[in-house]
Parts: C-alpha cells; structure tokens; sequence
C-alpha cells in the first residue's frame, strides 16, 4: 500500500520559511517522479515544483522560482520543499504526489499525471 504523509506545514510571517517534508512508503522510490501541488480555498490545485526520479531534474512555477527548493533523498524515501521568503499568496494546502516513470528526466506538471497522493499539509502565511 502507497502512502505519501507530508509534514512540515503551519504558520509563517510574510518573509519567513517553513520547509515541508513528503515521507514515502510502499513503492520503489528511486523509480517515481515526485511534485508537490497546492490548493488554496476556491482555487484549482496547481503544481509548485516537480523533481525527477534522479534528482537530476526539476521545474517550479514562476511564482516560486529563486524562493523554492525541490529536493529528495533517496536514503530516506524522502522528498523536501524548502520555502523561504514566502509571500501571503502561497497560503494554500500542499500535496506531495508521485508517479512512476520510465524516464529517470521526467518532470511531470499536471496533476493528472500523478498516482499517487498525500493528505495534504496547510501552509498559511500572515503579512
């Protein structure tokens, strides 16, 4: 049984950091791409930052990029979301997701693409 608890949310002041962690558990790690979404109140899900199944690749949205960091740990089954410098605008929940895939490059960005997902983590941040 796949389970993907993501941990690591709260609160933050505008300017601040929280770093979100994605704990996976019942599938071959090293071959899933991994993203992380998120979700704010009325609003579609939307990707944030995507990594590939070797690390050696990833993509961000243009609201995170230079404020975000995709990172996994193979060792720990484990994938990160470093946020610094947040904004009031990435208040949202967010969800890891993963996806086995055959290209160890593949970034995948819609939401349709992914198998498998977390609960979801709130992330609120004050101005």
């Amino acid at each position: 049984q796949v389970e993907l608890v993501e941990t690591g949310g709260g609160s933050a002041q505008t300017g601040g950091s929280l770093r979100l962690s994605c704990a996976a558990s019942g599938l071959t790690f090293s071959l899933h791409a991994m993203a992380w979404f998120r979700q704010a109140p009325g609003q579609e899900r939307e990707f944030v930052a995507g990594i590939s199944r070797e690390s050696g690749r990833t993509n961000y949205t243009d609201s995170v990029k230079g404020r975000f960091t995709i990172s996994r740990d193979s060792a720990k089954n484990t994938m990160y979301l470093q946020m610094q410098s947040l904004k009031p605008e990435d208040t949202a929940v967010y969800y890891c997701a993963a996806v086995v895939v055959p290209a160890p490059w593949t970034v995948r960005t819609n939401p349709s693409g992914y198998a498998y997902w977390g609960q979801g983590t709130q992330v609120t941040v004050s101005s």
